[in-house]
Parts: C-alpha cells; sequence; structure tokens
C-alpha cells in the first residue's frame, strides 16, 4: 500500500504539536498522507501561497501514523503520486495534541 515512510505536514516550528488536516465534506478531519515527499512538498507550497502558516514536510512511519488516526477515531487519506489534492478555499483545519 505505501512504502517505508510517507510524508505528513506540520506548521514550521511547531512540529510536535500536531498534523496539518483538511475537513472534508461531513465536518471530518483528514490527516493526508503523502507517499512522495515531492508532492507533499507542492502542497504545502500552495497553502502558503493561500497565507497559511509557513509548513514543513514531516517524515514518518506510516504504521505509527495510522495507530495514531485510529487511536485518535481521525480520518487519513493516503495521496499516492497519481493522486491530485488542492487546498481549500476554506479556512485550514490543524489538529493538535491535547
Amino acid at each position: 500500500m505505501w512504502g517505508s515512510v510517507v510524508f505528513v505536514l506540520t506548521v514550521y516550528g511547531k512540529e510536535d504539536e500536531g498534523a496539518y488536516s483538511v475537513a472534508n465534506e461531513d465536518g471530518d478531519r483528514v490527516i493526508y498522507l503523502f507517499d512522495e515527499e515531492d508532492d507533499a512538498t507542492r502542497y504545502a507550497m500552495m497553502l502558503e501561497v493561500e497565507d497559511s502558516p509557513s509548513m514543513k514536510v514531516v517524515e514518518i512511519d506510516p504504521d505509527m501514523m495510522v495507530k495514531a488516526c485510529e487511536f485518535s477515531s481521525t480520518r487519513y487519506a493516503i495521496i499516492g503520486k497519481n493522486d491530485i489534492v488542492i487546498p481549500p478555499k476554506t479556512e485550514h483545519d490543524f489538529i493538535w495534541k491535547d
């Protein structure tokens, strides 16, 4: 399904505070797990153009990330190299540790 790592986005300087997420059509938060670092970097650049805080691409073990999402009842989406994602036009949503 995925490689040995996936890439998530965090706010630069706040990497330990949580991962970037978007709200789906039901209002649930979804964390993007990028298969390719270049795709995560491009998405981060698109966010910054939209006046989002500076983002950092963080490499993480996919199994650990999925377990963390499942533990916190947070949805996730695997973004493969053939997938296209565009930042939402609404205010960005971030997941933070409690």
